[in-house]
């Protein structure tokens, strides 16, 4: 027997219900899969940013077609955990009081909708949790080629990366980040995990869907727990260490030089900074040769906004 979240499930069975953490009058969609086999227990969440939709529908997919009598170990998709958001079009944070689930942990009891969601997966999920996969993409002004994230938290960095490597995914970006789901699952609870970035704009498009939902099936399978018919990836995924994020240092019209998966060299304009009245107020180049992650693509930023991120060759 299964127990999870309030739940019991018996050896092969699947549950879909709507779970409501911590007690709150906010519902959470979720499928239960309990294999019919002991073996790890795979936590996939979506849409903890509400408008990085790729991920929902990827999950939807999967947990109707995984049979639990051909899986081992047990199995919590969350369909869509930022359902509030989702339902008031409210792109990134909980529309209740802006917590970012990304970035605002650990949350704390009795708090506001963010931190009693974010409490909750600290008490209730992650003690249970042998892997976590979280599934992102680029906001609505953000493009980025498809690529993820690994805890360098030495407890799980090895497991974390060679699920990593795995995947489908071209980009594997190593993270010292502490305070989102998965990264404090790692840092702070030994779970190893992946945040999975693929798509952007605030469209939800079939390939990017399927390649989601193929990296969750290549995952299960590295795991141990299901075979499917998911070829493995063909090609190396390229490793970077470093990771340059720059961010305004002013409020201005920012016009980008460059576009994602854009190969670039030292010395690159990466994009100018520009006031109202067309005066160039600063300029960004490359540090190094790398290849570009990820983007601003919208005309306003502010003070401390993203402009671009780019993954520095060794």
């Amino acid at each position: 027997m299964w127990k999870i979240c309030g739940q019991e499930l018996e050896p092969g069975e699947k549950r879909q219900l709507m779970l409501k953490p911590d007690g709150m009058d906010y519902e959470l969609p979720a499928t239960l899969i309990c294999g019919k086999e002991p073996g790890k227990t795979l936590v996939v969440t979506a849409q903890i940013h509400a408008g990085e939709y790729n991920g929902t529908p990827a999950v939807i997919q999967a947990a109707r077609e995984i049979a639990p009598g051909k899986l081992k170990g047990n199995l919590l998709l969350m369909h869509c955990v930022n359902t509030s958001g989702f339902w008031r079009q409210h792109w990134r944070t909980l529309p209740e009081d802006g917590f970012n689930l990304n970035s605002d942990y650990p949350g704390r009891p009795g708090g506001t909708v963010g931190e009693r969601l974010a409490d909750w997966f600290v008490k209730e999920i992650f003690p249970e949790t042998d892997f976590l996969l979280d599934l992102h993409g680029g906001s609505v002004n953000e493009p980025l080629t498809p690529c993820l994230f690994f805890p360098e938290a030495e407890k799980v960095r090895e497991a974390s990366l060679a699920a990593a490597k795995a995947l489908d995914v071209p980009y594997l970006i190593a993270s010292g980040a502490d305070r989102g789901e998965y990264s404090y699952a790692a840092v702070h609870h030994d779970v190893p995990g992946l945040l999975l970035e693929r798509g952007y704009g605030g469209f939800c498009r079939d390939e990017w869907v399927a390649g989601h939902k193929r990296n969750i099936y290549l995952l299960l399978r590295h795991l141990g727990m299901y075979e499917s018919s998911e070829p493995e990836a063909d090609h190396e995924p390229r490793v970077y260490e470093h990771v340059v994020y720059l961010e305004s240092e002013r409020a201005g019209l920012w016009y980008p030089a460059v576009r994602e998966n854009d190969r670039v060299a030292k010395g690159q304009l990466l994009g100018r900074l520009e006031d109202m009245f067309g005066n160039v107020v600063q300029e960004f180049y490359a540090e190094g040769d790398g290849v570009v992650l990820y983007y601003t693509g919208g005309l306003a930023v502010r003070k401390g906004d993203s402009l671009v991120a780019y993954g520095l060759d060794d």
